[in-house]
């Protein structure tokens, strides 16, 4: 019999806030998108007070500050951190690994091997002891499929007092699908949705009892599985991290840039960063791709967007080769007299860092990516851009606005939490 459970953090951007904040407990908490633009995570007190999803912050501004809604700038790097310390503490629970990272702050843990525990009781160690080693409180479902553990999670998040919920049993299972809204279900999309109610199904329970080779026929084979996974038939195993087959980085500019030389520097960090994911992943790019865009929503401004690829004879991981080719490509495109918005890089067609293929006319220098490696072990253990590139440029003025950054206390030595 398989048993899955799914961890969910709780509020995690506001969680880890928190974490070395700890007068911000009880306090309503937005986190707001790059640019600080709009609200991409709220504590459940900034729920409570109206504040949407997706709001721009500046309409709602003057409302979070009569509230005293602490607001905070996007701190991915810190964020991520605590993601992978959260997954790495639930992988030391399970003897297996069975553990499938699902997002950053969401996990799958197949449970089969604990059929002769107490689930209910194990899992309420899984999160005290997450909540100890981390700070970041967690919700737990344990169901006979990954779709029924969704559900149960979010009983789990919204009704229990404890945090974690066992929806093993079928009559149980039936009395909580019969009010849930089939569009609250895990991967089912508006418009699946939508159709689904045009043939009488607006319920989870009714998807259920529905006859799976209809809905194939009617929707397809992804609802299928999933009317078998309500019924309490695993069709869903964990999946495993494979690699990329494409890596990208962009942001938006801080400001709207119009020389050359900022989107340069702009261009050449965003290189960087995806060059230290592709090495993090071990594997080496065919090709390339940058893009250049003004913003689409001046209507007040010219527009102009522009891409351009380029394919190497060799693979190759090394930055500095990259960027060179990357603000070659950029100076092709560019052109003077826009206001420009952002700008990226797509690194594609990778292989595996072992790939080895002859070519006439060029060779690889294998010290190359010795260097690399060691600089990626210094930035990692010392910071980002201990070591940095003369292209990336040191004022970078570019830079997305972040004026409510809090401190990247697990990743930078200059902001360690400080105890007195």
């Amino acid at each position: 019999m398989s048993i899955f459970a799914l961890v969910d953090c709780n509020n995690f951007y506001a969680s880890c806030e928190r974490v070395f904040n700890p007068s911000l407990l009880g306090k309503p908490i937005v986190v707001l998108s790059n640019n600080d633009g709009c609200v991409i995570a709220r504590s459940n007190e900034a729920k409570e007070l109206g504040i949407p999803m997706g709001a721009p912050y500046y309409q709602h501004k003057s409302f979070i500050q009569k509230n005293n809604v602490k607001v905070f700038s996007s701190n991915y790097q810190f964020y991520g951190d605590m993601s992978q310390r959260v997954m790495k503490s639930l992988s030391m629970m399970l003897p297996n690994q069975d553990v499938e990272v699902y997002s950053i702050d969401e996990a799958f843990l197949r449970l089969d091997g604990f059929v002769m525990r107490d689930l209910f009781d194990w899992a309420l160690g899984v999160r005290n002891n997450v909540l100890q080693w981390t700070g970041i409180p967690t919700s737990i479902g344990i169901a006979p499929t990954k779709t029924l553990s969704k559900i149960a999670n979010h009983v789990a998040k919204k009704q229990t007092q404890n945090g974690v919920f066992d929806l093993r049993d079928t009559d149980l299972q039936e009395y909580i699908m019969a009010d849930l809204p089939v569009e609250e279900l895990w991967g089912i999309s508006r418009r699946w949705g939508k159709k689904l109610r045009s043939i009488g199904i607006s319920t989870a329970l009714q998807l259920k009892n529905t006859d799976p080779k209809f809905i194939q026929k009617k929707l397809s084979v992804v609802v299928e599985r999933m009317v078998y996974e309500l019924q309490g038939l695993s069709c869903l195993n964990l999946e495993k991290q494979v690699a990329k087959k494409s890596i990208m980085s962009s942001k938006s500019f801080g400001t709207l840039l119009k020389e050359l030389e900022p989107i340069e520097q702009a261009l050449s960090t965003y290189t960087v960063r995806a060059c230290e994911k592709l090495r993090q992943q071990g594997s080496k790019a065919k090709g390339l791709q940058i893009f250049l865009q003004t913003n689409p929503f001046r209507v007040d401004q010219h527009q102009y967007r522009n891409s351009l690829k380029f394919e190497f004879d060799l693979p190759t991981s090394d930055t500095a080769i990259i960027i060179r080719v990357a603000k070659t490509l950029l100076r092709q495109i560019y052109k003077y007299g826009y206001y420009y918005h952002k700008c990226g890089i797509m690194l594609f067609n990778l292989v595996s860092e072992e790939y080895q293929q002859g070519h006439f006319f060029t060779s690889q220098d294998s010290s190359r990516d010795s260097l690399m490696r060691s600089i990626d072990i210094i930035n990692k253990s010392m910071g980002r851009e201990t070591i940095f590139y003369a292209a990336q440029g040191v004022k970078q003025d570019w830079k997305m606005r972040r004026n409510n950054l809090s401190p990247r206390y697990t990743t930078n030595w200059e902001e360690l939490a400080k105890v007195y």
